[in-house]
């Protein structure tokens, strides 16, 4: 266990040694044939997307993911038990990315690695295939409330294969094979490790206008759990070169464990998340 806290803070760096092997790679090879990138926005929805932070870029991203519009006035929908997520990410090379990020959801933080495999190619790959590892700290776990609790009963992990196919110029689909565990669940009858697969989409709908959609498959979840498989929806505006997403999801939550372990929406009854991302690149 110390050495996995230990790898929770170094990972974000452990690519940075490539950065000189990627250089070459990336400019012996010949980049003329390879398709644009599947999607605009670094998300989805919830889920991760193909695309990447490109080389020596700095990305800001700020996530809101208001209270549910069930409660009417109440809370003005939502407004009044809003989370946000405050995301870094950084373009070690085209294929590296690396993020560290904060939500107020469960007081959690995360270090993110982002890895491209493979990209789609005209009479090369059909597919863009990326890998997505992340690990996170629930720091609002309170030792008075569970006594014994130690360092790494706050810790989870998730790893995603995103295989990404851009169909044509408005259209594009995603599958999403995810592995995620929480050293400590809140439901004892739900394992530790846990598996889903993702769907997503894209649609444009105008030049500046997209409809993304995705949904989690949950496969293990305990029979007793009353959490849901999120679903979400969102629409994508470009401007200048920025992506700004709008979206509308049963969870509330924004990391892989959180929002596939942890959805509490019901799109049945009206109980949504209204939620948006916000970018700034340097």
């Amino acid at each position: 266990m110390k050495k996995t806290s230990i790898l929770f803070f170094l990972l974000p760096f452990l690519a940075l040694c490539q950065d000189n092997l990627l250089d070459e790679i990336n400019q012996n090879g010949d980049t003329n044939d390879y398709e644009a990138a599947a999607f605009k926005g670094l998300k989805i929805v919830n889920f991760e997307s193909t695309k990447m932070v490109t080389k020596k870029q700095f990305y800001f991203v700020v996530s809101h993911r208001f209270g549910s519009i069930k409660t009417g006035f109440e809370d003005f929908f939502g407004l009044d038990q809003a989370v946000t997520r405050l995301n870094f990410i950084y373009g070690v090379s085209d294929g590296i990315n690396i993020g560290v990020s904060r939500s107020s959801f469960q007081k959690t933080y995360e270090s993110s690695l982002k890895l491209r495999l493979l990209r789609q190619k005209k009479g090369g790959s059909p597919f863009t295939i990326v890998l997505f590892n992340s690990v996170l700290l629930n720091a609002a776990l309170d030792d008075e409330i569970l006594p014994g609790l130690e360092f790494e009963n706050r810790l989870g992990y998730a790893s995603q294969l995103l295989i990404s196919k851009k169909v044509n110029e408005n259209l594009s689909f995603q599958l999403a094979p995810t592995f995620f565990h929480d050293n400590l669940v809140a439901i004892d009858e739900q394992d530790n490790s846990q598996y889903a697969i993702g769907i997503g989409g894209r649609q444009k709908l105008t030049k500046r206008w997209s409809i993304n959609v995705d949904y989690g498959l949950h496969l293990n979840r305990a029979a007793n759990s009353p959490f849901q498989n999120p679903l979400s929806i969102g629409f994508d505006l470009e401007t200048g070169g920025h992506v700004f997403q709008l979206h509308f999801t049963n969870a509330q939550p924004m990391n892989v464990n959180t929002f596939l372990g942890q959805a509490t929406g019901d799109w049945g009854e009206g109980d949504i998340f209204f939620g948006f991302n916000l970018s700034r690149v340097f």
